[in-house]
């Protein structure tokens, strides 16, 4: 079933820009569309229709960045009716507007990415420290890395994190003040040197999960975990939180919305 499951993927992957539904992806794959759909979310850890915004929410990415199109005219490319229903969607996995996705570059200029920790909400909650490391695949892939870590409600990267952190040289992480609940640990490596343009939307994705969630409660405020990062699959689902304006002295004290 993994076989399928993957070829469904690289389906949706290829055909994020056409109005295909989850029929047209179990005829492709020759099984019934409940069926795959159980199997797709069990192997991919999401259902195909959240795969496929994805991907699609990936391809605005790259339209907002690098055309002069109109939000309502990207939002129409990527094969959403409602702007407003686009926009609202974007920036719940993104963490920024399209229209402020758009400045970032600019504002990276201005204020490059810094190691940093950005704590949670509770002063008084748990920490979670730990390690992460890169494969060598992940190494030659994008050369010197800015290695981004947070804590996520879910085991994908939407949104803003918990508490994030860019890490400095040794490749240890510290994530504070983190409310009370289960969290996953989530990470991302970027060309560091690379254009703003291409840490916002990097050729090749780098990405890993601890093993297990975290569970913060009073009695265990702190965890320890390691994370190993690879080069993900062409097919699989990118990471769409846009990571660097997390750790830039500009963009920090600046609303998403």
């Amino acid at each position: 079933m993994r076989e399928v499951v993957v070829e469904a993927a690289r389906f949706l992957a290829r055909h994020c820009e056409d109005p295909i539904t989850l029929c047209d992806v179990a005829d492709h794959v020759g099984y019934s569309p409940f069926h795959l759909s159980r199997a797709f979310e069990r192997q991919v850890g999401q259902p195909p229709g959240q795969f496929l915004a994805a991907h699609r929410f990936q391809h605005a990415k790259r339209l907002l960045l690098s055309t002069d199109e109109r939000v309502i005219d990207v939002c129409h490319a990527v094969g959403f009716t409602s702007v407003g229903t686009f926009t609202a969607r974007f920036t719940a996995v993104v963490g920024q507007s399209p229209a402020r996705f758009r400045q970032l570059p600019e504002l990276l200029a201005q204020a490059p990415p810094r190691p940093v920790i950005v704590p949670g909400r509770d002063r008084d909650g748990g920490v979670v420290t730990g390690k992460a490391r890169l494969s060598a695949a992940a190494e030659a892939a994008i050369g010197v890395a800015a290695v981004y870590v947070g804590l996520f409600p879910r085991r994908m990267a939407r949104g803003r994190p918990v508490s994030g952190t860019l890490l400095g040289e040794t490749g240890n992480f510290l994530l504070v003040d983190v409310p009370p609940g289960r969290y996953w640990v989530l990470a991302t490596a970027l060309p560091a040197h690379a254009r703003a343009e291409d840490q916002l939307v990097p050729g090749r994705g780098v990405a890993g999960a601890a093993a297990e969630p975290v569970h913060i409660t009073p009695r265990t405020p702190v965890h320890h975990r390691e994370v190993w990062l690879d080069v993900a699959p062409e097919w699989d689902a990118p990471v769409l939180i846009a990571v660097p304006p997390l750790a830039s002295s500009l963009t920090l004290a600046v609303p998403s919305a």
